[in-house]
């Protein structure tokens, strides 16, 4: 038994297929399925019920992916516990951020990094909030920003700051003339929204329910239309397709007038999401992780407000 094959059995315990499994790990779909088959043979047990798009684990096998979840997490500290002696703040820190935080986060977090503590490189990583987190478990990346809510994790959290959500809509659009927006007046409306993955698409489901019933694979593009990112969809707004929601760091200018978008704020209660930096709890640089929240802090994203404090 090896530390990559409790490695690949996590990872197609949660993809629930070999082959995302194998490109979350970087390797061969072969490789790993044998790497599998060889531990169930060691084991003398079947790990995974093959059949189907979709494979399922075994009751017996949901507690061994259990077990090697803890293995891995308690591998990645004693790595972790080598490190203790030396200065927390030096040597690269992997930080992960998800999509729609990192283009108006990370340029001032990483300048702001560079000047406080230059001996600590970031090294980058934007994807997915459950992607992320799994990285975060295999200990793959050290920490990683991101919005609530979570799901279920076991991590460290600790809150950086409140972001209200906006309107976006072309500049010849009647609701230019109004100051805030309803959000129970968006149900009127063509809306944009990003693909299935993003959670800010969820939040903004949230904000709207009435939405959720258009942005169903049967009802095609008659009411919604979905974008692979924020500036796809702020471009397609400025066309007049429709409008949008878009986090208040997106935006830097609520009062500009130039241009083919205007920018309003909703009514109260004003939408709005938490955004996080989580962490294993047993990783052991915490200053490092103080110091990423110092930076964010004084980063001055427009519109947001800081916060402090862990969930």
């Amino acid at each position: 038994m090896t530390l990559t094959e409790l490695k690949y059995i996590v990872a197609v315990a949660r993809a629930k297929h070999f082959g995302h499994a194998a490109e979350a790990c970087y390797v061969a779909q072969p490789t790993l399925s044998v790497a599998i088959k060889k531990l169930e043979d060691e084991l003398g047990v079947v790990l995974f019920e093959r059949g189907g798009a979709e494979i399922s684990v075994t009751p017996l096998g949901a507690q061994i992916v259990a077990q090697a979840e803890r293995v891995l997490e308690q591998t990645a500290a004693i790595k972790e516990l080598a490190k203790q002696n030396k200065d927390p703040l030096a040597g690269p820190l992997r930080l992960g951020v998800i999509y729609t935080i990192g283009p108006y986060l990370l340029p001032p977090l990483v300048k702001g990094m560079i000047d406080k503590v230059p001996q600590m490189p970031l090294i980058l990583q934007e994807n997915f909030t459950v992607r992320l987190l799994e990285m975060l478990r295999q200990g793959e990346l050290d920490a990683a920003i991101m919005a609530l809510p979570l799901p279920e994790h076991g991590m460290a959290v600790q809150a950086l700051y409140d972001e209200p959500f906006v309107v976006a809509m072309p500049a010849q659009h009647a609701w230019c003339k109004r100051r805030t927006i309803p959000a129970d007046d968006l149900k009127t409306e063509n809306m944009l929204l990003l693909g299935n993955g993003h959670c800010f698409r969820d939040q903004v489901l949230e904000v709207c329910p009435e939405m959720a019933r258009y942005a169903t694979p049967g009802n095609g593009m008659q009411r919604t239309f979905e974008g692979s990112s924020l500036e796809t969809i702020r471009h397609m707004v400025a066309s007049g397709i429709g409008l949008t929601v878009l986090p208040r760091a997106s935006v830097p200018d609520m009062e500009s007038r130039d241009g083919m978008l205007q920018f309003r704020p909703f009514d109260q209660p004003v939408p709005s999401r938490r955004v996080v930096i989580v962490w294993r709890k047993s990783f052991t640089r915490k200053a490092a992780i103080d110091a990423i929240c110092e930076v964010v802090a004084g980063c001055n994203l427009p519109g947001i407000t800081p916060v402090s404090g862990s969930d």
